[in-house]
This record gives structure tokens, C-alpha cells and sequence, in this order.
């Protein structure tokens, strides 16, 4: 048998990043803390955490690490189910990859309709959040990937829609006669990571493919509208954080009625199946308020 309180200790190190706050959220010192990382270290003979700044899981750590996140989340909803659950605490922590701009829009709605639980969000671009799902590192994922990963089930959410926008300047700037592909072969655009493949999609779609913008890379959702309004270069945006600039007449669609949507699919591990009775139905409703409907298979 793992000792629950030396299993505790390792995942707060690794959540935390450090001896010392893994101390403070336990509230126990930092020597206490190292010593039962040292003994659960020596017990399974195998090393947890690469010490440093911040201190990171070795594979092994990081295996021991989802275990005591599923650990929580059972004992939660045993909590829950038995009618002693504790609105102060402790709450487990449930790990989720969401892309930036479902983050944006509207999953911190589903945050807000979710109790007895803290979110570890890591973000990632639609095309590959499941991947974090797969590889057991996370317990849910939004993802645009619609087929559903091994051990999990999967729903979808309905489709983010995208507005090509920027700012009249820019348009009058770089867009005077129209946009051509010969435009877009030059004019800046905005790229939220190497991931990002949106104005390139929407290119393709609009214009025939080969065409490469030159970019400025910038990963922020906000920053992204806050990039466009300035006329730093023209973007993919949500038509949720756009629209109202639209309508102000500080943004312009580059082409008129030419949206693009991005289906979006929700998926979690059957292994805390219980645990997400309450946080799947408040990620398809937050969802459900901003996505657009999919089209029927």
C-alpha cells in the first residue's frame, strides 16, 4: 500500500512547481514535504521529481501525479453521494486541455457553474488537445477532433465561429482594391502559434492554396482582437469577442460572408466517469450559449 499523505506531497511539488508552495497549500514545511517525497522515492525505487526551479514530474512522477488526481476526484464524488461534502475543502483538482479561444469565449462559464473541484486548464490548439488525452495527462479535453480517444466518451458542442477581420485602416492600407491573393501574399497577418492553421484554412478555402502570409505570432486571444483593432495585422477572430467591434465600425470583415466554423467536441475519461456528472453538463450548456449548432452527420 502507497501512503496517501507521501503520494499528496509529490502531487502538490508537482502541481506547484516547488517544495516550498507544495508546503504551503499542505500546510506542513518544506522539510516534511522533501522527506516524504525522499520516502515514496525510495520506496517505488524510482525518481519523482527532477529538483530545479520549477521543480518538474519525471514519467514516473507524472503517472503517480494522474493518480492521485483521479484519488481525489472519486473521493469526491463518493463525498458527494454519501451527503458530506464539504463546500471549504479540499477540493481534487481536475486537469483539463481547452484551446485559448473556447477559453475565451465561453468555458469560463462552465468554470463558474462547477463546484467541489479546481481547474488545471492547459491550453493547446483544437487540432491537438486530445493528444494531452491520449497520453493520459489530462482527464477531458475540448477538442476539434470529433473521433473519440480509447477509454473515453466523447460529445460534441456545437462549432466556434471565425470572422477574417481588421481594422478599416488596415484594410484601406493593404485591401484598397479589393482582397486578392496577391494581397494576402503580403499583407501582415496574425498567427497565435505554430499550431494555428485558421487563416491558412480560410485562405485555402476562399482562395486556392499556396498562399503563405507573412505573420506576426502572438498567443493571446485577447491580444489577438487587441492586435487587429490596432492594425497591426488581419486575424481570425471569434465572432463573439469581434462582433461588437464590427458593429462599432472599428473592425471590417476582409471578405463579406465568409465565416468560418470550427467544430468543437467535449471528451472525458470513463475513469472518473462520476466525478464529471456535474462538470460535463455545465460544459454543454456554457458551450450551448455562444457554439453554433453542428449540421446534422
Amino acid at each position: 500500500m502507497l501512503d496517501n499523505a507521501q503520494i499528496a506531497a509529490v502531487a502538490a511539488v508537482i502541481r506547484t512547481g516547488g517544495f516550498d508552495k507544495a508546503a504551503q497549500q499542505l500546510s506542513l514545511t518544506p522539510s516534511a514535504i522533501s522527506q516524504r517525497v525522499k520516502l515514496i522515492e525510495e520506496r517505488l525505487g524510482a525518481v519523482l521529481i527532477v529538483r530545479g526551479q520549477p521543480c518538474v514530474a519525471t514519467e514516473a512522477g507524472q503517472r503517480l501525479f494522474r493518480h492521485a488526481e483521479e484519488v481525489g476526484l472519486l473521493e469526491q464524488a463518493l463525498r458527494s453521494d454519501l451527503g458530506i461534502a464539504d463546500a471549504r475543502g479540499p477540493w481534487p483538482s481536475l486537469r483539463i486541455a481547452v484551446n485559448a479561444d473556447s477559453l475565451a469565449t465561453w468555458f469560463v462559464a462552465a468554470i463558474a457553474a462547477t463546484e467541489g473541484c479546481l481547474f488545471d486548464l492547459v491550453l493547446d490548439d483544437q487540432d491537438h488537445s486530445a493528444d494531452w488525452l491520449r497520453r493520459g495527462e489530462v482527464r477531458a479535453a475540448v477538442s476539434g477532433d470529433g473521433d473519440a480517444v480509447q477509454g473515453c466518451d466523447c460529445r460534441p458542442l456545437g462549432a466556434l465561429r471565425y470572422i477574417a477581420t481588421a481594422s478599416p485602416d488596415y484594410m484601406r492600407r493593404w485591401f484598397a482594391g479589393g482582397v486578392t491573393r496577391d494581397g494576402l501574399s503580403v499583407a501582415p497577418s496574425l498567427t497565435f502559434n505554430n499550431k494555428d492553421r485558421l487563416q491558412e484554412r480560410w485562405i485555402e478555402r476562399h482562395f486556392g492554396g499556396g498562399v503563405a502570409p507573412p505573420t506576426h505570432w502572438l498567443p493571446s486571444a485577447h491580444g489577438f482582437v487587441d492586435a487587429t483593432l490596432a492594425g497591426i495585422g488581419w486575424g481570425m477572430n471569434p465572432q463573439t469577442l469581434v462582433q461588437p467591434w464590427i458593429d462599432a465600425g472599428r473592425l471590417v470583415p476582409l471578405v463579406a460572408d465568409s465565416p468560418f466554423d470550427v467544430p468543437l467536441f467535449w471528451h472525458w475519461s470513463r475513469s472518473v466517469q462520476t466525478a464529471m456528472k456535474t462538470v460535463t453538463p455545465a460544459v454543454c450548456a456554457a458551450a450551448a450559449a455562444v457554439l453554433r449548432p453542428l449540421p446534422p452527420p
